[in-house]
């Protein structure tokens, strides 16, 4: 069963930036979370546009990106993704754009990082990296009317939220549903 934490919020206290405690008491309180799917949680990210690719000098599967985002200048950055070319409209991730990480189960704040001796300036975005899928096959392709430097939150109406799989039990069905069920003997 999916449980979104702002159901959850309704019921008990959430921290939100301690999500393995909340793990921890659901699966003490017999719900075991099998795992966590998260869903729109990004700030920052924005619509940009691919304006040159190259090759990366030190790394054969890697290229060298300049992307407009939305100011017209050229911003450098290190991408991985095979399904890249120019004009393109993707989803970028500057550097101070947070996005969440699943290795701390937290928001992180991205950073400028050097890639193979190449210094990438933020993100060109896979669906999953900023929580609208699961794909990670290559980067999330946007339309092409879309105006560069739009903010994403403006084209998605998706809310931030952790949305939970409980693993259930036969025994329990009181916990099949988001309210519970009353079960009475007839």
């Amino acid at each position: 069963m999916k449980v979104p934490i702002s159901w959850l919020k309704n019921y008990i206290n959430v921290d939100e930036n301690n999500l393995d405690d909340l793990l921890h008491r659901l699966t003490l309180a017999g719900t075991e979370v099998e795992s966590v799917e998260i869903q729109g949680n990004w700030e920052g990210v924005k619509v940009g546009q691919v304006i040159e690719i190259s090759k990366h000098p030190n790394a054969d599967r890697l290229s060298l990106v300049k992307v407009n985002s939305g100011d017209n200048n050229a911003i450098d950055v290190v991408c991985g993704a095979n399904n890249l070319y120019v004009n393109q409209k993707i989803a970028f991730a500057p550097v101070g754009s947070k996005l969440f990480s699943p290795k701390s189960n937290k928001m992180e704040t991205l950073k400028k990082s050097k890639i193979r001796g190449v210094v990438s300036n933020g993100m060109v975005c896979a669906e999953d990296e900023i929580g609208l899928g699961d794909s990670h096959d290559g980067i999330m392709v946007l339309n092409d009317n879309i105006k560069p430097g739009t903010p994403i939150s403006n084209i998605f109406n998706v809310a931030n939220d952790n949305i939970f799989e409980i693993g259930l039990t036969p025994n329990r069905c009181d916990a099949m549903s988001h309210y519970g069920a009353e079960i009475r003997d007839k």
